[in-house]
């Protein structure tokens, strides 16, 4: 018997009731309707994510209101932040910060979030460890300024550079640990 090649699937993701995640099996119609929106809420952000990087990257600014998406964008345009900026310390700790600039001796970092549950900035400072780790930046330094624009809002924080000491502490720390793991010591 000649299988069947579905070239119409090469490169997709696995389906929506796929079975290497059989949890569906469970699902009651309640269920099935929860985690069904809870996937499209999450591929709505990504899909804003996308759409934010790109109008940041050409320019693109959208009309000056309190509206999460348009005050994340104006603000990244007006400060030149990098959109989707990776921040690298080692391959055992990097990773890719909505938008992030520096500039007259100031870091700036600010995250979208779309979901409705209330975002914490432990990810931002961070970020953050991870910016003076890789650009030989001492957090006493430089000035700080972290955002979080969510559900209308923006959320401020100036992190506290002993705090980010200690992150920048922690990452050098477990990725020592993880080198050492790896090679089998």
């Amino acid at each position: 018997m000649h299988l069947r090649s579905h070239y119409d699937l090469v490169g997709k993701t696995h389906a929506f009731l796929s079975p290497s995640k059989p949890s569906w099996l469970g699902y009651d119609e309640d269920k099935l309707d929860r985690v069904y929106s809870s996937v499209k809420q999450a591929q709505r952000g990504t899909d804003l994510h996308n759409l934010a990087a790109e109008l940041i990257r050409l320019g693109v600014r959208l009309p000056d209101t309190a509206k999460t998406m348009n005050a994340y964008v104006n603000d990244c345009i007006g400060w030149a932040m990098s959109p989707e900026q990776p921040l690298y310390f080692s391959d055992n700790c990097f990773g890719t910060a909505d938008a992030c600039g520096f500039k007259d001796n100031t870091l700036r970092i600010s995250d979208l979030k779309t979901g409705v549950k209330e975002a914490a900035m432990t990810q931002l400072k961070i970020y953050a460890g991870l910016f003076c780790l890789e650009y030989r930046f001492k957090p006493l330094d430089i000035r700080m300024e972290l955002r979080i624009y969510q559900n209308n809002k923006v959320f401020l924080e100036v992190p506290d550079p002993d705090e980010i000491y200690h992150i920048i502490d922690r990452i050098v720390a477990l990725d020592k640990r993880l080198d050492e793991l790896k090679s089998g010591a």
